[in-house]
């Protein structure tokens, strides 16, 4: 209910493109083919809903599909982007594969890109009675936000909720980036063309043109 009075309605700017999907997935291989029918009813679905309901479908329908996994487990690397149709046909993921499958998604499900950031962390693990000591690592989320003075909806592997990012202050933005530019944190000002620093980002880009989410 709180998701509804922050966010005002918009519409979907465009489709995901299904006949692209489809020979992405046969490239990818037989485990792409098999989710696809489900990815593509489920995006179709999420593109009829509004904003505040899609987040929420969005990150749901993400975090069930897949489990986490190392870079290491998975590719054999220290670092590696997964494509959607990568990580869904896997099954598995890390933090970055969770974060670029919820862009791509909402997306595909008709989000204007300029609402949407990938966003790097550091996250703090809440002490416990055995380990009172917060643990502090780098994660990767994505973040809604629909104009510069809104509160960004943050969207997370490690959260099933999707909630302001007031209310994730185990979270310290590091920096955000999108396929409009690069910030501090997740700040006004640009501070380079993301797609020029980050060759992975860049590498994901064209995954997601060649599998018709954009």
């Amino acid at each position: 209910m709180v998701l509804a009075t922050l966010w005002p309605a918009a519409r979907p700017s465009h489709a995901f493109d299904a006949a692209r999907m489809q020979s992405a997935a046969r490239r990818v291989g037989p485990a792409a083919v098999a989710v696809l029918a489900s990815l593509q009813s489920f995006l179709a679905q999420a593109r009829r809903m509004e904003p505040p309901q899609r987040l929420v479908a969005v990150n749901e329908f993400i975090n069930r599909r897949i489990a986490y996994a190392t870079d290491l487990e998975l590719w054999g690397q220290e670092d590696y982007w997964a494509s959607p149709l990568e990580a869904l046909a896997r099954g598995r993921g890390d933090c970055e594969d969770y974060a670029i499958a919820k862009y791509a998604s909402l997306l595909a499900a008709g989000t204007p890109s300029s609402s949407l950031r990938l966003a790097y962390v550091w996250a703090r693990t809440p002490p416990t009675r055995d380990d009172p000591q917060p643990k502090v690592f780098a994660h990767m989320v994505l973040a809604y936000q629909i104009g510069g003075d809104d509160e960004p909806m943050i969207l997370d592997n490690l959260h099933a909720e999707v909630l302001p990012s007031s209310a994730r202050p185990d979270l310290t933005p590091v920096y955000s980036f999108s396929d409009d530019g690069l910030w501090q944190g997740n700040g006004k000002v640009r501070v380079g063309d993301a797609q020029a620093r980050l060759v992975r980002w860049r590498e994901v880009l064209i995954k997601l043109h060649d599998e018709g989410f954009d």
